[in-house]
């Protein structure tokens, strides 16, 4: 491992120095080359001849190629661009460096990785080094992330841990599963237990991200009896054993909350109504996945056009992001009313006449990308949203159908403030007026840059 450290240095004893380091393998009598590098430098200041300089030259190099006598600050700060493989192996270079190799600033973040090396490519941690990490560290711990894979054993392991964390003050929280949501397969009394730890020990929790396990209400609830003060940012989509009871309980208590993500189920009018509570911050990021929770499930809860209108008088800057994953027959409850949704992203085929409603009903509305529309051309649907969603910056479309000369309107109603464009060639229809070798031109036109449609690429 290689790195560079480039810049005038806070110690007067390394002016300017550029410090080269080899990991692995190097050894304090094997340093010819950065001899070498060092008389060679012009960041090292020569001073000008005599007794009394060539004394001080030799003095300062001498000490340059002590790599022992490195100053704390220095090897921190080269510690901390290292992968931690090769921090460890640094830290055995000599007991300085080892002392630095346990200052608390290089353990305020970690990412636990939790893999079965019989179903995963990935790395996992090490156990010894977790051991460590617990018994030596934890009380310096502040960031903290699992990522575990789709099996049932790293889930456990992952709480295993996380019951350990008794001396902590952890202020963020991550679990991601990089496969299936392994948590949700796991005991969840086991996960509670483990996730209770943390809540009743870490008293400054400002961000979690806890979606898809089986954290419950009554687990919430010990969150915020500790934590209320702290907490920021809470994620917590598809979390099954959560009631809009439960997530209504956090916004009561959690004043200082400003960013929050969960299933629609969980909103409600009470819940936007407590977001909008005077006493409450203003809220920046509300992220609402749209579900379906049972099979066969057609209708869905509305949400009263007053409760919209509190939020957005309270939080007038509030990212509304909304995530669909229905099918069509499902949909008939969303966009009747004015909603101010500002992304909007449908993970399946959307009827024209929610398209239609998004026009008339979505003035907020900022990126918008469908996945799926069919076989109907939308033409008077994107017209529509181009005249009225006037802050429309990001459109993305993919197996859905528009004329090229509707294409060409939509992007002249939408004008340069369009910045982000994705439409895939297939979606581009022929007419009369233009064809698909002619549309990037005018599309580019008006956008004010090049343009060209996505190609799905040929493997």
């Amino acid at each position: 491992m290689v790195v560079f450290l480039q810049g005038p240095a806070r110690d007067p004893g390394f002016p300017n120095l550029v410090i080269l380091f080899i990991f692995g393998g190097m050894k304090r009598n094997r340093l010819s080359f950065m001899n070498k590098v060092l008389q060679s430098s012009p960041a090292v200041k020569q001073p000008k001849l005599g007794c009394h300089s060539s004394l001080s030259q030799t003095h300062m190099r001498a000490a340059l190629l002590d790599w022992g006598n490195l100053p704390h600050h220095v090897v921190l700060r080269i510690f901390q661009y290292l992968p931690l493989i090769d921090r460890a192996r640094a830290s055995s270079v000599c007991r300085r460096w080892n002392e630095v190799f346990h200052i608390p600033d290089l353990w305020r973040k970690f990412e636990f990785e939790l893999n079965q090396s019989a179903t995963s490519y990935f790395n996992s941690t090490h156990p010894d080094l977790i051991q460590q990490i617990i018994k030596k560290h934890a009380a310096h711990l502040q960031y903290v992330s699992f990522k575990v894979d789709s099996s049932t054993e790293s889930a456990e392991a992952a709480c295993g841990i996380l019951s350990q964390l008794v001396n902590c003050s952890i202020q963020t929280l991550g679990l991601i599963s990089t496969a299936k949501p392994s948590f949700l397969n796991m005991s969840k009394s086991h996960f509670v237990s483990a996730l209770t730890v943390l809540f009743v020990n870490s008293k400054s929790l400002s961000s979690i991200k806890i979606e898809d396990t089986p954290v419950d209400d009554p687990s919430l609830s010990i969150l915020v009896a500790n934590n209320s003060g702290t907490l920021r940012r809470l994620k917590m989509s598809s979390c099954p054993h959560v009631s809009s009871n439960g997530i209504l309980c956090v916004a009561d208590h959690c004043q200082g909350l400003r960013e929050l993500a969960l299933n629609y189920y969980m909103l409600s009018d009470k819940l936007l109504l407590a977001l909008s509570n005077e006493t409450h911050v203003n809220l920046e990021h509300l992220r609402i996945d749209v579900v379906s929770e049972n099979a066969g499930q057609i209708e869905f809860h509305s949400i009263k056009r007053q409760s919209w209108d509190a939020l957005i008088k309270h939080s007038p800057g509030v990212n509304v992001v909304m995530y669909f994953f229905l099918y069509e027959e499902e949909m008939e409850t969303f966009f009747k009313e004015e909603t101010p949704v500002t992304h909007l992203y449908f993970g399946r085929s959307v009827s024209k006449e929610i398209l239609g409603r998004l026009g008339l009903n979505c003035p907020r509305l900022t990126e918008l990308v469908v996945c799926a529309n069919g076989i109907q051309v939308i033409d008077t649907e994107l017209i529509c949203i181009a005249e009225h969603c006037k802050n429309l910056t990001a459109l993305g479309l993919s197996e859905c159908e528009v004329s090229c000369s509707a294409f060409i309107e939509f992007v002249r109603l939408c004008g340069r403030k369009l910045t982000h464009l994705s439409i895939m060639e297939e979606v581009l229809i022929p007419d009369d007026v233009y064809s698909l070798d002619e549309i990037h031109t005018e599309v580019s036109k008006y956008l004010g840059r090049i343009w060209f449609p996505d190609v799905m690429p040929l493997w």
